[in-house]
């Protein structure tokens, strides 16, 4: 399979965007996506985002992160979404995305990466386990809405 991973641009936030809904919808969450592609483009500075390409310059999947500092280890990424269609699964091109994500991490002398795994998703723990991550610690999930 001949997959490219690149960093997007501004041009590419639409279709990533529809990427997100379609994870949203995955993860059964949709009703919790309140971004919209105008937001994507006007808040590009707070985060990256690699994608996956096929031949086709057609978009696969997508990896948006966003560069922290991390009161323990420093320099921190946030991994908000990994996200590979259906239909290019168990194709390597998740492998690729988190390869270009620790380049991308090597690069900028990142030392920390860290995200967010629902514990029902078993496919995606057994993925990142195979990765070699550890999944799983004494850390609990914690938020506030601000309106």
């Amino acid at each position: 399979m001949d997959i490219k991973i690149r960093k997007a641009t501004v041009e590419d936030l639409p279709t990533v965007f529809n990427l997100v809904k379609e994870f949203a919808t995955y993860l059964g969450k949709i009703e919790k996506v309140k971004t919209t592609p105008d937001e994507f483009k006007q808040q590009m500075d707070y985060f990256t985002c690699l994608i996956a390409e096929n031949s086709k310059d057609e978009i696969v999947g997508y990896a948006l992160f966003s560069t922290l500092f991390h009161t323990w280890s420093g320099k921190s990424i946030y991994l908000d979404d990994l996200y590979v269609k259906d239909e290019y699964r168990r194709s390597s091109v998740g492998t690729m995305l988190v390869c270009g994500l620790i380049d991308y991490a090597k690069h900028k002398k990142v030392k920390y990466l860290n995200w967010q795994v629902l514990n029902w998703n078993e496919s995606a723990i057994n993925f990142y386990r195979k990765m070699g991550a550890t999944v799983g610690d004494d850390n609990l999930n914690c938020s506030f809405t601000i309106q």
